[in-house]
């Protein structure tokens, strides 16, 4: 007979793009999120207006809410990007050890 655990499928890896929606507000929930690197943004939309919520890092889940009370989703997800400005980027180069530069 199988085990409860063995019938859930812990593994499904999918790569996500910055800037990429994982799900919408008001989208069907049927799985949770679990972060393995990176980070996701949850936001909500009222009247027209984004809010935000908070950030989920690695280790972190969402998603949950919409399996426990069998609800559309409640918010949005959006996988984020770290944007490092040009002139930040030169900034910290030109400070770098020269050995860290040559690699």
């Amino acid at each position: 007979m199988a085990t409860p655990r063995s019938k859930l499928r812990t593994r499904e890896c999918k790569a996500v793009a910055g800037n990429t929606p994982i799900f919408r507000e008001g989208d069907p929930g049927n799985v949770v999120h679990v972060v393995q690197s990176g980070s996701v943004e949850i936001c909500k939309t009222e009247d027209g207006d984004n809010f935000f919520l908070g950030v989920i890092g690695r280790g972190g889940t969402f998603g949950e809410m919409a399996l426990i009370d069998s609800e559309p989703r409640m918010a949005s997800a959006t996988a984020i990007s770290l944007v490092i400005p040009h002139q930040v980027f030169q900034d910290k180069l030109a400070s770098a050890d020269s050995f860290i530069i040559a690699l």
